[in-house]
């Protein structure tokens, strides 16, 4: 696994080895920042964004971020392996001052006072594919007003995954890669 753009490209990341961890590909990575960067479907610029990282795992998406310009990414993750292993990528890339790191359970990240009356760009839900959960986690995210008026939320989940969203949010595009589908949500 490798940060492929930006301050950080080709340099590599330590990634999980054990069977509870799903790390996103370096193919999927790519092309939701080609998306979330050149679609006409999105106005998000990752540079001096900020972006919530919600069941970060190692923090590939979050790092490759920071890599591109991200003023601060907010990494959500209590699974002890993976966050030891996001703390030393982390490390490696000494990026501290734009990482800030919650060892916090993803569904209660809206409880989190650092992230009261933040205006996010990108919020990326990558939540294990077995979780069926999704709609609270979006909902909280509504309640909070957490995102700006172009801020986007980027789950990624199985193809056949069922998910359910309210009328609160709209789907504007949504892709497969291999067993991957990226869903790109904005609140209405």
């Amino acid at each position: 696994m490798r940060i492929i753009g930006g301050s950080f490209k080709g340099t590599k990341i330590f990634e999980a080895f054990d069977k509870n961890t799903r790390p996103l590909k370096d193919v999927v990575k790519e092309s939701i920042l080609n998306i979330l960067e050149h679609s006409k479907d999105s106005k998000i610029n990752i540079n001096n964004s900020l972006v919530l990282d919600l069941f970060s795992g190692t923090g590939s998406f979050g790092l490759e971020c920071i890599s591109r310009g991200a003023s601060k990414v907010y990494f959500f993750e209590n699974y002890n392996q993976s966050l030891e292993i996001l703390q030393k990528n982390i490390k490696k890339l000494k990026c501290e001052k734009k990482a800030i790191v919650f060892n916090e359970d993803a569904f209660n990240f809206y409880k989190n006072n650092e992230l009261k009356n933040l205006n996010l760009d990108l919020i990326f839900l990558d939540p294990p594919y077995k979780e069926e959960n999704i709609k609270i986690i979006l909902e909280n995210i509504a309640k909070q007003k957490l995102l700006k008026e172009s801020g986007l939320i980027v789950l990624h989940r199985h193809k056949k995954a069922k998910y359910d969203i309210s009328n609160k949010f709209t789907i504007i595009k949504s892709v497969k890669y291999g067993i991957s589908k990226i869903i790109f949500i904005k609140i209405n």
